[in-house]
């Protein structure tokens, strides 16, 4: 007689909820994520209210343009992608709130978000401890690294160091003022500025002005930039705060044709609420361009518009922040799973021949490699590209700039 297979209960009971977990996805390596057999579900956090609205809304578009894109394209691993989307509302605790909601209530794989630096700084110490994974998108101030961030924006000697060096062989510049919204971002990024200014440059700043986030009266600097006579304003003012900026500048009679003007942080997202007629001939240091003539780019913009109308603008965060999902997408395939210690690490290494913005590589400091470029500002609201540089290794951690 053939043996009988006895089962207790017990045992038949954890069969099940094993055979439960797997079918979701909760075990082999993707443990603890929201990933069923048909789905992934990642999250995405920017300010969609509030004063960093007008400079987030691209990434929030550009990212779901990416997902779209991959999910037509039969999703990642067999699955599609599913978001859920959080408003950081410009306000740091708000992000700090929802990144946790993100991380430890949805259980999402990945997160694309932040832009400010103040946004970032707050959300980091719950990815390191929740480990999550997060694409931030933003040039910024650089001195950091982590485990559980990729940044697809460029870090401060990509984009401060190399504009700086243009400027001041094109124009022959000595004297720079300097002026930035008040916070982590602009104060850190100017003290790299000055250091580079005075001891690579040898010129002198004979100004320093910063800014509450949402601020919009600016005569008290203005005067003192007319008085002063600076030969480079360097502005690093962010969000709403650049629309009253600018176009107090331009009616107070501080144009291209009398001030030479560097930003650090005007895309032409920003160039939509501000009027290119209000900053023309002015520059911006950036690694892309919606006027960029590549045909990756030309796929994007075209694919951009068709999505979002014909009057969409693109810039330098919002193509960063479309190159998070992709990128994310990669190091997954690599890895052959979900698992974020899995993902990141196959993460450096990892090319995008297709990014808008041309080659780009995730460095084992996981920045980018990428060009510096730097755009005059046309009165259309677009960029006219006059510089690029060659690729330029990422180096977050610079010496004698710390």
């Amino acid at each position: 007689m053939e043996p009988r297979l006895i089962r207790s209960k017990p045992l038949l009971a954890l069969s099940l909820l094993a055979a439960a977990l797997f079918s979701q996805g909760v075990l082999a390596d993707n443990e603890g994520l929201a990933v069923t057999p048909t789905e992934v579900t990642v999250g995405q956090l920017h300010s969609a209210t509030g004063t960093m609205a007008i400079s987030e809304t691209g990434s929030i578009q550009a990212e779901r343009l990416a997902i779209e894109q991959i999910n037509a394209s039969g999703g990642i691993l067999g699955r599609q992608i599913k978001v859920i989307q959080e408003d950081g509302a410009s306000d740091w605790p708000t992000f700090a709130e929802k990144a946790k909601k993100l991380l430890v209530n949805d259980k999402v794989a990945a997160v694309f978000g932040c832009w400010t630096s103040a946004s970032r700084k707050a959300v980091l110490p719950i990815f390191e401890k929740e480990n999550g994974l997060l694409y931030y998108p933003t040039f910024y101030e650089g001195l950091e690294q982590s485990k559980n961030v990729i940044y697809t924006g460029q870090e401060a000697t990509q984009q401060i160091l190399a504009s700086l060096d243009w400027i001041a062989k094109t124009k022959g510049a000595k004297t720079f003022y300097l002026v930035g919204s008040d916070y982590i971002w602009p104060r850190t990024s100017m003290k790299i500025a000055r250091k580079h200014i005075e001891n690579v440059l040898h010129g002198t700043v004979v100004g320093e002005d910063y800014y509450p986030l949402g601020n919009t009266q600016f005569g008290s600097l203005i005067n003192k930039v007319k008085l002063k006579k600076p030969d480079v304003v360097f502005a690093a003012v962010v969000g709403g705060s650049n629309v009253a900026f600018y176009k107090q500048l331009n009616a107070a009679g501080v144009n291209a044709s009398k001030q030479t003007l560097l930003t650090l942080s005007v895309t032409e997202d920003e160039l939509l609420g501000i009027g290119g007629e209000n900053m023309a001939g002015f520059y911006a240091s950036m690694k892309y361009f919606q006027s960029l003539d590549n045909p990756n780019n030309k796929a994007f913009v075209e694919a951009f518009k068709a999505k979002y109308g014909k009057d969409a603008v693109i810039g330098d965060v919002t193509q960063a922040a479309y190159l998070g999902p992709w990128l994310w997408k990669a190091a997954v395939e690599k890895a052959g799973s979900f698992d974020v210690d899995k993902v990141v690490a196959a993460s450096p290494g990892i090319e995008l021949k297709t990014a808008p913005e041309g080659y780009v590589k995730i460095h084992e400091n996981h920045h980018l490699w990428s060009k510096s470029r730097i755009g005059e500002v046309q009165p259309n609201g677009q960029f006219k590209v006059i510089y690029e540089s060659d690729l330029i290794e990422p180096n977050p951690f610079p010496k004698g700039y710390q």
